[in-house]
């Protein structure tokens, strides 16, 4: 099977890539294009895996990801490190050529930001509660630190859980409406007591406001297609007992 490379035009010509579950190398739960090394999965195969996905878009790339918590913080990666190694964060930027950074999802939002000019790029890791605390500002003014300018930076939001799969409980609305009361129009009246979240234009609205002027969103929802997203709600409605996670690459 063919690898999954889906690209946004925001992007341009920076290399770049949001993956599915196809054209990898494993089997069962995990098939076939994991790359989730916290998952059950072979070790053998999840390598193969990011290696393959590493070589679709940056050839020669050494893939470098996060032990990621769900915070908003960001690092910013001058040299390669280890897996072993991983920084506890979900946010990582970069001006050094030869680096593929690499974010896990497998329902949240991933964000893939750019300044051509600078030769500044970053992915971020957005889930609720990252997005909710400010990753991808975060991400901004670490992209800002390294010779980024926001006004000339472009972002990308990936394959997520869309609005129509994402359902939400009142203390879930609660935080968010807490945090500002122009929230509660990211979220759709659901059966009673319940809401519809809608986490990639939540994510929008975020880099919106910090400035970002192009945001592109792909409007791929991972839940319900099961053919070419992993998707962690999903498994877990099934019953089922692990989950395979894709990934999103940027690099110069």
């Amino acid at each position: 099977m063919t690898i999954d490379l889906i690209r946004a035009k925001a992007l341009g010509d920076i290399p770049h890539g949001f993956f599915g579950r196809r054209g990898g190398v494993s089997t069962g739960a995990y098939a076939s294009l994991n790359v989730g090394i916290g998952s059950d999965d072979d070790p053998a195969n999840i390598a193969e895996n990011r290696r393959r996905a590493t070589e679709a878009v940056l050839p020669g790339a050494k893939l470098v990801g996060l032990y990621q918590v769900h915070s908003a913080d960001a690092v910013t990666v001058i040299e390669p490190f280890d897996d072993a190694i991983r920084p506890h964060a979900d946010a990582l930027v970069t001006n050094r050529p030869g680096l593929a950074l690499g974010i896990l999802t497998a329902d949240c939002a991933p964000v893939l930001l750019a300044d051509a000019h600078a030769g500044v790029v970053a992915a971020a890791h957005a889930g609720w509660k990252g997005a909710l605390g400010g990753v991808t500002d975060s991400t901004i003014l670490a992209m800002e630190a390294i010779g980024a300018h926001r006004d000339r930076i472009v972002a990308a939001v990936g394959p997520c859980i869309a609005r129509a799969s994402y359902e939400v409980d009142d203390g879930f609305i609660r935080r968010f409406c807490e945090a500002d009361l122009e929230n509660e129009r990211f979220f759709a009246d659901g059966r009673v007591d319940h809401y519809q979240f809608d986490l990639e234009a939540y994510v929008v609205s975020r880099l919106a406001v910090a400035g970002i002027g192009r945001i592109e969103a792909l409007g791929l929802d991972t839940y319900t297609d099961d053919d070419r997203f992993f998707s962690y709600r999903r498994a877990t409605h099934r019953g089922e007992p692990s989950y395979g996670r894709q990934i999103s690459i940027i690099g110069l």
